[in-house]
């Protein structure tokens, strides 16, 4: 079982990465170009929002495994001595949570204005932060293996 919601949680990544990245920029061109919102990138924030939370639940599920859990029986002292225990259990999981919380506030924010360069703005801003925060937390040597 834990090898299966390991597999599927890194290769959604692959779908979140590619979304966050289409929708930042999407937000950025938009907004720069001075571009009228369209239902098109109404829906590409939303696959984005939705994409990003299944993730995360299937990032809690794998979190929650007993095999990921087992990690912290040498206490908080051992996961936080060791970079790699203190990434998988510490690190990792914050900052992914963070980028969700930055994505959902994006989302919420874009909603709520009238005009098309506010709503670009919203997007660029929140989904180009959560994207920067993704791309820092996650264990490249392990996913790129």
């Amino acid at each position: 079982m834990y090898d299966t919601i390991q597999f599927i949680h890194s290769y959604w990544a692959y779908l979140v990465l590619f979304m966050l990245l289409i929708a930042s920029f999407n937000g950025i061109i938009g907004f720069a170009a001075n571009k009228e919102y369209s239902a098109t990138n109404f829906r590409i924030a939303l696959f984005t929002l939705i994409v990003s939370h299944i993730q995360l639940l299937i990032g809690i599920v794998l979190y929650l495994t007993p095999q990921n859990l087992a990690r912290f029986d040498g206490g908080m002292g051992e996961a936080m001595s060791s970079p790699a225990l203190r990434l998988y259990l510490i690190e990792h999981p914050l900052m992914m949570i963070l980028a969700i919380v930055l994505i959902t506030i994006g989302y919420s924010k874009h909603k709520k204005k009238l005009t098309s360069r506010p709503k670009f703005k919203m997007l660029a801003i929140f989904y180009g932060l959560a994207f920067v925060v993704v791309l820092t937390r996650i264990p490249w040597s392990a996913w790129l293996n």
